[in-house]
């Protein structure tokens, strides 16, 4: 472990995303020097002003290999949380470019500048799902199913060129996040499933999934961020719930109904259609779509055994709280009680 005077300087892609503004704070709290790509025109979000003005903001790009070994020069570690998710089908060409490609230029370039350090963000959906009731711990490995999405598909290939960079000697460890839940923008990334509490989406299901607070990753990558673990994998995951429990959950901080209606798998086909063509008229991406439709029936638990061993001192905020927490500072936004930079 290193003293917080001998911190370095890290790089942080994805850094005006979801999750990387909370890797961003948290560093920041640690006293790391931290420098962070974003995308022209892109603005930070969700975090306090105070902390965005200790970072180095440079624009760029995973996909620009030029743009990432300006980045990188000085840099003594990476955490690369730059990732496309959707369920979209018209997402599919940009999601394979950033997490794939956009992985094996940052693999590429950290061995070329001998980072000493890579955290590199994947997911659970990257070791697989069957869907039949299993708990995956960190041994699972990739089967094909028809549980996987493209999304999972894309995290899975994205890792194996991480893999290929700890077997040519660069110091990185992966984090496989279930799905993250925090305040953020609800029009995009999991924090759409608050938006749809509060719009009290009708259906439910009884499909079993896991789930982590945003701050927990954030606290848990810069832990790892600042040891000295090589070439492990470690799941992120704060409670295994069903999806009926969290939107009831949900729907209860908010004030609003719950889900009223159980989406059998013939339901499910009905409301995801509904819901793609009032995304059309809408143009905000819908939370249900034919693949997120077949996750919400499949039945998954994830062991956070692993992580838990490797750093004593770190715990999970229980999902009930970090849900409550949630919905009261997405109130306080809609109230207009909350600012942001």
């Amino acid at each position: 472990m290193h003293n917080q005077k001998d911190k370095g300087r890290v790089l942080v892609t994805g850094g005006t995303g979801f999750l990387g503004a909370y890797i961003i704070r948290e560093l920041v709290a640690g006293g790391w020097a931290v420098r962070a790509i974003r995308r022209a025109n892109t603005q930070p979000a969700f975090i306090p002003a105070t902390v965005w003005e200790n970072v180095e903001w440079v624009n760029g790009d995973v996909l620009d290999p030029v743009g990432l070994e300006e980045a990188m020069e000085g840099v003594d570690a990476v955490v690369h949380s730059a990732a496309k998710l959707s369920f979209s089908r018209g997402d599919r060409r940009e999601m394979v470019h950033t997490n794939i490609e956009g992985t094996a230029n940052v693999v590429n370039m950290a061995l070329e500048q001998n980072i000493r350090r890579l955290v590199h963000v994947s997911s659970v959906a990257a070791l697989g799902r069957t869907g039949n009731g299993e708990t995956v711990n960190e041994k699972k490995s990739w089967e094909e199913s028809k549980w996987n999405t493209r999304y999972a598909a894309s995290k899975f290939r994205g890792e194996i060129e991480v893999w290929r960079g700890i077997g040519e000697g660069l110091p990185a460890v992966i984090v496989n996040p279930s799905t993250i839940l925090g305040f953020g923008d609800w029009n995009h990334s999991s924090c759409t499933l608050f938006r749809s509490a509060w719009q009290e989406f009708p259906w439910y299901t009884e499909g079993v999934n896991g789930f982590v607070d945003v701050r927990d990753v954030a606290c848990a990558i810069v832990a790892l961020l600042d040891c000295d673990v090589v070439g492990e994998r470690y799941i992120l995951n704060g409670d295994n719930w069903s999806f009926r429990r969290l939107f009831e959950t949900m729907a209860s901080a908010f004030g609003k109904r719950p889900p009223s209606r159980e989406a059998t798998p013939l339901l499910a086909g009905i409301a995801w259609r509904r819901e793609s063509l009032k995304s059309l008229f809408s143009g905000r991406p819908s939370i249900l779509t034919r693949e997120s439709a077949r996750i919400a029936q499949s039945l998954t638990y994830f062991d956070n055994s692993k992580i838990l061993a490797a750093l004593p001192e770190f715990q999970f905020t229980p999902l009930e709280r970090t849900i409550k927490l949630a919905c009261a500072d997405y109130l306080s936004y809609l109230n207009g009680t909350k600012q942001y930079p």
